[in-house]
């Protein structure tokens, strides 16, 4: 028989492997959120059961990702508002910035943990038409025809909305050559608009299901991913003569991580999106990947296009943010007298 100090023994090596394994336990069903923009869930669909793989290789842990969309700016409100996101994968560096502006949920140089500025992308706004291009549209100028539908979310909630506008604005300030112009241009572009949806995957509803309007002016890979799934009988990419580039940065929520003790996790998950694999998967969904052997073995997804920067061309996205877009702008000047 075993003596009473035998027992308790046998009961604390129990206890101990039974901590040992909760914990490991607990390690294995490590769970992260990535919120992001609209348009980007078929990209992280595909990227999120890769990443997992490849972390339980390395690691052995299990990791479950889980996604949340929506339009950009709204995405960055949420979480602000208390939506625990491990990661943000925006297609605006404004709605990573006001994470840290407001309560510091993201470290001010998030540009400086990842290559590229933080961004493992870019797109480019083009033009979505119907089969067989019957309004003739060719260029941004077209836009701006009397009696011509245009498809536009909304750049107050949407940075595809966003990216559009700066992307008419820019095209009008190159050919016109004064803001006054440029902004003569868009108003006349938004005037129209017969409604403008909340984000860019709204927008496209809009434009392929209901039948509204003459074009639809989203990304390149979400045109791209229409005329996939809806047929190339159906609708057509029109480029124009000038674009934005839409590069879609990422940053880690520290606020979030530290408190949940996925820090190492997170940083991993976003690192992988500049993994050859990672930016393999990011070509496959017609984003433009970094990675300039990726970018060469995809060249038939991605036309050459002339296209410009916030930074360059506009002065930058604190410049923008503050005479376009924030409350009285020259954007809600516009939609108010449209």
């Amino acid at each position: 028989m075993k003596t009473r100090i035998e027992r308790v023994a046998v009961l604390l090596a129990f206890g101990l492997a039974s901590c040992v394994s909760l914990a490991a336990g607990a390690l294995a069903q490590s769970s992260l959120l990535n919120v992001s923009y609209d348009v980007s869930r078929e990209l992280y669909k595909d990227v999120n059961p890769a990443f997992v793989q490849w972390w339980r290789e390395r690691t052995g842990e299990t990791v479950t990702v889980n996604q949340s969309h929506g339009g950009s700016s709204r995405q960055a409100l949420s979480v602000i508002g208390g939506l625990e996101a491990d990661v943000v994968t925006m297609n605006q560096a404004p709605d990573i910035d006001i994470l840290h502006e407001r309560g510091g949920l993201v470290d001010k140089d998030w540009r400086q943990a990842f290559p590229h500025g933080a961004s493992p992308y870019s797109t480019t706004s083009v033009l979505l038409v119907r089969k067989g291009n019957p309004k003739a549209i060719k260029d941004w100028s077209d836009l701006v025809r009397p009696g011509l539908g245009v498809i536009v979310p909304n750049p107050k909630t949407s940075g595809n909305g966003r990216y559009t506008y700066l992307a008419a604005w820019g095209y009008a300030l190159t050919r016109d050559g004064t803001p006054e112009r440029a902004r003569e241009f868009v108003k006349a572009l938004f005037a129209n608009v017969p409604v403008l949806d909340g984000g860019g995957r709204g927008a496209s509803t809009t434009f392929t299901q209901r039948d509204v309007g003459d074009v639809l002016v989203t990304f390149e890979n979400e045109a791209i991913a229409l005329i996939a799934e809806l047929g190339a009988d159906k609708f057509e990419v029109v480029y124009p003569s000038l674009s934005i580039d839409a590069s879609a940065p990422v940053a880690i929520v520290s606020s979030v991580v530290d408190k949940k003790g996925t820090r190492k996790q997170a940083t991993a998950y976003l690192e992988f999106l500049f993994s050859p694999q990672g930016q393999t998967i990011i070509a496959k969904h017609h984003f433009r990947p970094r990675d300039p052997m990726v970018l060469a073995a995809h060249s038939s997804r991605f036309p050459a296009i002339k296209t410009f920067t916030v930074e360059d061309q506009l002065g930058g996205w604190a410049k923008v943010q503050a005479e376009h877009f924030a409350d009285g702008g020259i954007y809600d000047q516009i939609i108010v007298r449209r």
